[in-house]
């Protein structure tokens, strides 16, 4: 078959127009610009930023939150009970970028900062998230379906709030836990406003539930806005049962914030590898994990308990403080203040320090020898053994004698025989806290309960401190199973040694010099993890009255301010205190919509909608994200969370004058709650300085502490 060179020609002709078809050339990109929110974001970042480093001294919780920052430098372990680590890595972060090295001393407020110390870096990631939480709110506010201008006047709202200036411009986490909170609420808005047909809209999704895991993970007030958008999103997905979206709603709000959760606490644990301070609130296995401390001194002991076996046994018990089983040659008193009396025997007690009177002796009941036979016979689950102290050789020993501040249970003695009717009762038996009860007694890893034989109470802390003639120490008693917390009750090996010499004088310097045997005792990360979050549970700070403490409704009214920086020379200073104007709206806006829902829904009961079922589902969808928002991070600690408050409720006019009335209403309150921004600036940014008779100016309540000097 021939094809005439015309009609090559002509095929080529029409393939180069169809192309010059498709491209259009030359090319154009088109893009829709927002500039009212460029605009509210250049201005976020304006206020939030400008003058960062100043001033060049710590300021408020920047001393309590440094701390843990040198420490990551240092990756020196620690324990916060106030919450998860992420906050302090993001800020750890900021400080590795400024080339931190963890090198300053965070003892007081006001301590001024070295030429060393980055402060600006220090104070960036803080500062990014709280500018960042101004665009957020105006993409939310359109994402609840209103208008562009109400858009605007929530960002106003917040752009201008003296307090969230504040507490974004220093190394503190409120701002970066508000930003994950405000971006989860608006990925999962634009996920649920998207078109069912796109799958794009599943990656806001994802970035919803990555950002609820961000707010836990920086302070556990954020399970509360997780606990709410959880409730939101049920809501929404009811009448999706067996579609797949549920499912992919589990996946993006459940799954994944769990594995992030873990996620965080395995880079946590990854970076701080060393032994630090906060060491002995630890097992001694997570102890022995970390490098230094115990892991030094633990370093080549036998794994393996057996018969002859030295050791120091440390209670379990976190409360009051870490302790360790012990005895000294001082008895009991004869007769204790309440009048009961004791077995005047040798005391034994729990002492929170290293000493050498804490090293007993596993000891064979039907063997007299001391030391650890070849080969060694390890004790194991069940086993009854007798525990002989190493610098006293006294016997462990419980009888039916009260305990000297704990009488409903038992005392626990070094037995001495006074030749009096009170045989010895030193028997006791090994009870494997674990399920496997074959195991083997282990150094580190294995926790124990120590049964009393004759009357079968458990030895335990008991919490309680020991008098004078006590030296202070902690009392250790034997008490009912039954009665017991469990929490108290187990013992773990932490330094053991085989015991070679029979002798008394032999022994005592023999427990100045373990043996080293090669031993890998690392723990796994779960068990680290499961750990950790129990103590972050259980461990808090003595319970004490903070000077800043105050009532919810003192913040409501704006009764209390908090000075966060003072000059030592002059009148510049910084105050957490809010727009008393933004606030007064806020908080009308929130009396204004709880008001309105209760008429909308008595009206509705009653079959009568002033308000269309799209508005009506507008209206409830803005009270699920502004009102509850702001009630689960209120009322659950009783603080005040600087959530933002939606001030624009739907109203609905044909009235061209009604509309202007309101147009030129909600123009007065952003000059309002503009004016009174500008008017706290002084204590919001530390400059200028004021005289004493404008700071007395400032002080719009008699309730606020602003000081200043009289020149």
């Amino acid at each position: 078959m021939f094809v005439s060179r015309n009609s090559h020609t002509k095929e080529h002709t029409d393939t180069l127009s169809r192309v010059s078809v498709m491209l259009q050339l030359p090319l154009v990109v088109t893009a829709q610009v927002d500039l009212v929110l460029v605009l509210v974001s250049l201005l976020a970042f304006w206020t939030r930023l400008n003058h960062l480093s100043y001033p060049s001294a710590v300021v408020f919780d920047e001393v309590y939150y440094g701390q843990f920052v040198s420490l990551y430098m240092k990756r020196v372990f620690f324990v916060d009970d106030s919450g998860p680590p992420l906050g302090h890595m993001i800020l750890a972060l900021g400080a590795y970028l400024g080339g931190f090295d963890g090198n300053f001393v965070w003892n007081r407020i006001g301590a001024e900062y070295p030429s060393s110390v980055s402060v600006w870096s220090l104070r960036l990631l803080p500062a990014l998230c709280g500018a960042l939480c101004v665009p957020l709110v105006y993409l939310l506010t359109l994402e609840l379906q209103f208008s562009h201008l109400s858009a605007l006047g929530a960002a106003l709202l917040l752009l201008l709030d003296n307090s969230l200036i504040v507490q974004s411009r220093f190394m503190l986490l409120e701002s970066v836990l508000i930003f994950f909170m405000l971006l989860a609420f608006f990925s999962y808005l634009r996920f649920h406003n998207a078109p069912n047909s796109s799958w794009f809209r599943y990656s806001w999704l994802l970035l919803s539930g990555a950002s609820c895991a961000a707010a836990i993970g920086v302070k556990y007030m954020g399970a509360f806005s997780y606990l709410l958008l959880l409730g939101m999103a049920s809501l929404h997905t009811w009448t999706l049962i067996g579609d797949q979206t549920l499912s992919h709603v589990i996946v993006c709000l459940v799954a994944v914030p769990l594995l992030l959760y873990v996620f965080w606490f395995y880079v946590h644990l990854s970076l701080l590898n060393r032994s630090g301070p906060h060491d002995q609130l630890m097992s001694s296995a997570f102890q022995a994990s970390l490098q230094g401390g115990l892991s030094r001194i633990t370093q080549g002991q036998p794994l393996e308990v057996a018969y002859g076996s030295q050791v120091t046994l440390r209670s379990s018990a976190s409360q009051p403080v870490p302790c360790w089983l012990h005895s000294h040659k001082t008895n009991y008193p004869i007769r204790y203040e309440n009048g009961h009396g004791s077995s005047h025997q040798q005391q034994v007690t729990c002492y929170p320090f290293k000493d050498v009177n804490n090293w007993w002796i596993i000891k064979h009941p039907g063997r007299q020898e001391l030391v650890v036979n070849s080969p060694p016979q390890p004790v194991r689950h069940g086993d009854v053994i007798q525990l002989v102290h190493g610098m006293t050789s006294r016997y462990l020993n419980s009888h039916d004698v009260a305990a000297p501040m704990s009488p409903h249970a038992q005392e626990v003695s070094g037995y001495i025989d006074f030749n009096v009717s009170m045989p010895a009762q030193n028997l006791w038996r090994v009870v494997s806290t674990r399920s496997d009860l074959s195991e083997v007694w282990k150094t580190i890893l294995s926790e124990v309960r120590l049964v009393h034989i004759n009357t079968s109470a458990v030895l335990k802390l008991s919490g309680m401190s020991l008098p004078d003639w006590g030296f202070h120490q902690l009392e250790v008693v034997a008490e009912k199973l039954f009665k017991a917390h469990s929490s108290s009750l187990g013992w773990t090996v932490e330094e053991h040694r085989y015991g070679t010499s029979q002798e008394q004088k032999e022994r005592e310097a023999e427990l100045h010099s373990p043996t080293h045997i090669d031993v890998d005792r690392k723990i796994s990360f779960w068990a680290k993890f499961f750990e950790l979050q129990w103590k972050m549970l259980m461990v808090k700070q003595k319970d004490s009255e903070h000077k800043y403490s105050s009532s919810p409704l003192e913040w409501i009214t704006m009764e209390t301010n908090i000075a966060y920086w003072l000059h030592p020379s002059t009148n510049a200073q910084i105050h957490l205190i809010g727009n008393p104007v933004s606030w007064g709206v806020a908080t009308l806006s929130l009396l204004a919509y709880q008001l309105l829902a209760a008429v909308y829904l008595l009206r509705r009961r009653r079959g009568l909608k002033d308000i269309t079922d799209g508005v009506w589902s507008q209206f409830v969808c803005l009270g699920c994200v502004c009102v509850g928002g702001w009630l689960v991070n209120f009322v659950p600690f009783l603080l005040m969370e600087k959530t933002p408050a939606c001030s624009v409720l739907p109203v609905r006019s044909d009235s061209v004058t009604h509309r202007q009335a309101l147009c030129m209403c909600v123009l007065a309150g952003l000059l309002s709650v503009f004016l009174s921004y500008r008017n706290f600036c002084p204590l919001t940014y530390g400059s200028p300085e004021l005289s004493a008779n404008q700071l007395q100016g400032l002080k719009w309540r008699d309730s606020w502490d602003i000081l200043y000097r009289l020149r």
